[in-house]
């Protein structure tokens, strides 16, 4: 079994990042998985879950906070910039393979919603990355938004945005979106109050650094974001794809799209029947069923 993580620390650009560290027993070099969290994660939500059956199964696992979120630096705070977040990745891959109890011939990624798209783009850009799980991935922010939020809610988003951008420009002054609103219609980056009540519950129980929400530049960089390209550069990296189905908060349908896309055989797709986006943060029975699918994955192919 494995021990109690590790708090370590290392360097991503000017930055500082910390994160927990999940070594299996034993005294050989491991393979390993580097995590990072979805849209205003901190290190402790949900994905220790994952973490502990991945060392369980002997394979490490590094969760960090990105840069401007959690225990790592860096201002503004609550900054949410995928290709930064991207770059933390590299530079978890790269402290992993300064250590001795690491094998940096087998280190594989693993993201939730957000970082599913991260992990994506990481396999088609980085070749030390041996094998990628995505869970519930966001692969395009622009039509990911259009359809959460509706003709007229998307309308009101993008106004809401470019204030915010005219407002940085002119004072300096950072706007800040909830990452779910109180009530429908209210404005927030993702317009779903089941899930504000989800991520109260896990603030309360598993992350209470988890603060909800981020900067209005954030958003704006959403709406830019793109995974799908990258899909097609996945020939050599083994791919799982986790989707719920009916997921309507980073939409199926674009997953599977994304999906189709990765040429070769070494992919797996696995839907969750009966289940919605929330379903893999609020059913840990559920949660536990795939952490053991994302474990066998990486130990066959990394």
């Amino acid at each position: 079994m494995s021990t109690e993580p590790q708090t370590v620390r290392f360097q991503s650009g000017p930055e500082t990042l910390e994160a927990l560290l999940f070594l299996p027993a034993g005294n050989e070099p491991s393979a390993c998985v580097v995590l990072g969290g979805g849209w205003c994660y901190v290190k402790e939500l949900v994905q220790p879950m994952y973490a502990r059956v991945l060392a369980d199964n002997g394979i490490a696992a590094l969760i960090f906070d990105y840069r401007y979120m959690g225990s790592s630096t860096g201002e503004p705070r609550q900054h949410i910039d995928p290709w930064q977040q991207i770059e933390d990745y590299r530079n978890a891959i790269s402290y992993m393979e300064t250590r001795d109890d690491i094998d940096a011939e087998r280190i594989g990624a693993w993201g939730i919603s957000y970082s599913g798209g991260h992990v994506l783009i990481l396999g088609a850009i980085d070749p030390r990355v041996r094998a990628i799980c995505a869970i519930v991935p966001t692969v395009d922010g622009y039509l990911n938004m259009r359809l959460a939020h509706g003709t007229l809610g998307f309308r009101r988003l993008q106004a809401a945005v470019l204030e915010a951008r005219r407002k940085l420009f002119e004072t300096g002054e950072q706007t800040y979106f909830d990452h779910q609103p109180e009530a429908e219609g209210d404005l927030a980056t993702w317009p779903f109050p089941n899930s504000r009540v989800t991520f109260k519950r896990l603030k309360a129980t598993q992350a209470p650094a988890y603060e909800g929400r981020a900067t209005a530049a954030s958003t704006d960089m959403l709406l830019a974001y793109q995974a799908l390209p990258y899909a097609e550069r996945l020939l050599a990296t083994p791919t799982l794809m986790v989707v719920a189905e009916g997921d309507d908060h980073t939409h199926w349908d674009l997953a599977a799209k994304a999906f189709d896309a990765i040429p070769g055989q070494r992919k797996r797709l696995h839907i969750v029947p009966r289940s919605t986006h929330l379903t893999l943060y609020e059913d840990e029975g559920e949660v536990g069923k795939v952490a053991g699918l994302v474990s066998s994955w990486f130990t066959e192919h990394l």
